[in-house]
């Protein structure tokens, strides 16, 4: 016999509406409960972690002003160093920070800071006047066992200073109680002066709060018992009424349910066809642009190639030119065919190097090495100097042979020359009567800074940061693509990780390569 039919459905429904209901009720309160106890936690340790620093901020202070009054006296004073130093512990013995006298100053004088039996005397104890003049031990224990002269003995040594808890006898209550003391080296005189406090405290601040806790506790479950008793009353009175109005819409539902099971049966006879298709038309896509990407990349390297080796090639221009003139003139003798032999050498060994440059542009691991500005800077000028010259363009160099970055070398070398080739045909195109290229660096807080700056008459372009998007230029269409300086800042700004900065300056353009001292790892 089947408990569920047709008929009782609405009525089973409902049962389990009001069990569920119940069951919900029943473990949100619990849960509730819980959550609260855990934030108690929270708040407790939250509570006690502020009340720790607080303290030791207070406890640091004090040992300030008494450091500060020491040294005033040290300064001031003309007795002799024992005379001083009784006179010091007189006074250190009638410093009080609070009334009832529970934290208090002591100082040690410390023999060995090793530690042993007798790493130390006492000078002030107004806790432990029996102890004071005498040498003690620091492997003594509080009553926990724990060995806390011996703590801030370490701490002492390694830092200067200690924050230790440990339990001690109270001078009031002459209880045992939870202690947290501040313990400072005074190295003229190897003391170090320390102050305590209680923090017996706490322990009342938190059963307070736990009180406190407990009684809201109890009166948000009371509420909720309350609620849960009222809302589950009116779900049994309403769940009743309704139960007559369901049997009749679980009826209407009954032939919607039958439609809607139909296309889906149909669906998903022709869903794993249709799934297919989209995942072959994506797989398309993908390769398409997959291709297309590669074809982007080919050609900016092609176009970043020829923008590099267009000043290089001029160069070799101008070096088989002035062989032939000289050969024709005779007077091509051997020297000269040896120099014009190695400046073509340099010239052509570089632009290979602009090859494995731009091809390691590409490849995410590559080393960086520590080398001179001075050295990186001449490089570049052996390739672009017989231009200048030709140009009579004069390049001043101000760079210190002795300062050196952690970084790409060859790429850098590439900066460099794009900065150099935009300001000679700057220089060039704008007939400056008496062109110049300023090389020169500057040494900020965090950075190390190589300047370029020409007297061409400044960029005109707002905002001037456009010159570095890719295929900006003010140049015609067959003299310049672009890319010069949008590869120079992506090399400086990504693979350098520094910054390629511009600016205008009263004669011309000024460009700067940021790097940060400190990037070698």
């Amino acid at each position: 016999m089947n408990f569920i039919t047709e008929k009782n459905v609405s009525r089973i429904i409902i049962y389990l509406f009001i069990i569920i209901f119940t069951s919900m009720t029943v473990m949100i309160s619990y849960v509730y409960v819980q959550n609260t106890y855990e934030d108690f936690d929270i708040q407790m340790k939250k509570f006690e972690n502020t009340y720790y620093d607080t303290q030791k901020k207070i406890l640091e202070k004090e040992i300030k002003i008494v450091i500060d009054i020491v040294n005033y006296h040290v300064v001031i004073s003309k007795l002799g160093k024992r005379a001083l130093k009784q006179k010091i512990i007189r006074l250190i013995n009638n410093i009080s920070f609070e009334r009832e006298k529970s934290n208090y100053m002591f100082v040690y004088d410390i023999k060995n800071f090793e530690g042993g039996d007798d790493f130390a005397r006492l000078l002030v104890n107004q806790n432990r006047p029996d102890l004071v003049g005498q040498m003690i031990s620091s492997n003594y224990k509080d009553a926990n066992g724990k060995k806390f002269r011996e703590e801030f003995l370490k701490n002492i040594n390694l830092y200067g200073q200690s924050y230790t808890s440990y339990v001690y006898i109270k001078p009031i209550s002459n209880k045992i109680e939870k202690k947290l003391s501040y313990f400072k080296l005074y190295p003229r005189w190897n003391w170090v002066i320390a102050v305590g406090i209680y923090l017996d405290g706490i322990e009342k601040e938190i059963k307070i709060q736990k009180k406190e806790l407990k009684k809201r506790i109890t009166n948000q479950i009371i509420q909720n018992i309350v609620f849960f008793l009222l809302f589950l009353s009116i779900a049994i009175v309403a769940s009743f009424l309704i139960s007559d109005k369901i049997d009749e819409v679980l009826k209407k539902y009954q032939n919607k349910v039958k439609l809607k099971s139909d296309a889906l049966k149909e669906l998903n006879e022709t869903l794993e066809i249709r799934v297919k298709e989209e995942i072959e038309k994506n797989r398309e896509k993908e390769q398409v642009l997959v291709q297309k990407s590669r074809f982007i990349a080919l050609g900016e390297m092609i176009s970043n190639i020829a923008h590099q080796w267009r000043q290089p090639l001029s160069e070799l221009s101008s070096i088989i030119m002035f062989i032939k003139f000289k050969y024709n003139q005779k007077q091509l003798d051997q020297k000269i065919m040896d120099n014009k032999t190695t400046e073509a050498d340099s010239v052509i060994e570089f632009m290979s190097h602009t090859i494995d440059d731009f091809r390691n542009f590409f490849i995410s691991k590559k080393e960086k090495e520590e080398f001179c500005l001075y050295i990186v800077v001449n490089s570049v000028m052996t390739i672009i100097s017989s231009t200048l010259s030709n140009q009579n363009i004069k390049v001043n160099i101000n760079v210190d042979k002795e300062l050196k970055v952690y970084s790409y070398i060859n790429e850098y070398e590439q900066v460099i020359l794009n900065i150099m080739s935009n300001a000679k045909d700057a220089l060039i195109s704008n007939n400056i009567k008496k062109p110049l290229i300023k090389i020169y660096t500057k040494i900020t807080k965090k950075n190390i800074v190589l300047c370029v700056e020409d007297n061409a008459g400044g960029i005109n372009v707002e905002p001037i940061d456009k010159i570095f998007e890719p295929y900006f230029t003010t140049k015609k269409d067959d003299e310049g693509t672009g890319i010069g300086l949008y590869m120079s800042s992506i090399i400086v700004n990504k693979n350098m990780e520094g910054k390629l900065k511009v600016q205008n300056t009263k004669d011309g353009a000024l460009f700067s390569i940021c790097l940060l001292k400190d990037t070698k790892v």
